[in-house]
């Protein structure tokens, strides 16, 4: 009954402020969502869980659970994550990854809506460890598109890796495009992993 009501409050909320949802929806896996421009970039991505009929375990800031906006942040499946200190907050949803069948962990690979010059890549050592694929998650400003993108299982060779992902996201543009990352990992220029 709950997801029933979701969907159809996101249905609503995506037609009213004229976005659509695209793509084929993951059961398992790690979600990696970009471009992360803006703070809207979460209220899209819920919209497109609860359209789905999912429950993603999105990664958010520990500063935003705090006061008035962390019950609300807990309800919808965010998790704190303590930039500092993010092992024991990872350890913990590998645990939960083992045993639920329907896990879905999002991450921002850019870890900031602002530019930086790499990626996070706790999205490549994640999936390398526990095997799970990564669905390459998007939004769109330009075709006003919150979507799925391809499932991909990653091979270990990071720049061919990364090149596919490059490839995918090219002609995504987030809220603020100016603010962008280019899918770039730090390993690449080492060329070790």
């Amino acid at each position: 009954m709950r997801r029933a009501v979701l969907r159809v409050l996101a249905r609503a909320a995506l037609r009213l402020v004229r976005w659509r949802t695209a793509g084929e929806v993951p059961i398992r896996g790690v979600l990696v969502g970009a471009p992360h421009t803006s703070n809207w970039d979460w209220v899209l991505t819920q919209l497109l869980a609860w359209d789905s009929g999912v429950r993603i375990r999105l990664l958010v800031k520990e500063s935003f659970f705090r006061g008035p906006m962390g019950p609300f942040m807990r309800a919808t499946g965010a998790v704190s994550l303590d930039r500092d200190d993010p092992k024991a907050t990872i350890d913990a949803l590998l645990a939960d990854a083992a045993t639920d069948e329907a896990f879905l962990l999002g991450l921002a690979a850019e870890g900031t809506r602002s530019r930086a010059e790499y990626w996070k890549s706790g999205f490549y050592r994640i999936s390398q460890q526990t095997g799970l694929p990564v669905t390459l998650a998007y939004l769109d400003r330009p075709s006003r598109t919150v979507g799925w993108g391809p499932t991909i299982t990653l091979t270990g060779d990071v720049a061919a890796d990364m090149d596919r992902i490059r490839a995918f996201y090219a002609d995504k543009h987030g809220i603020r495009p100016e603010l962008a990352t280019v899918p770039r990992l730090r390993e690449e220029d080492r060329r070790s992993w």
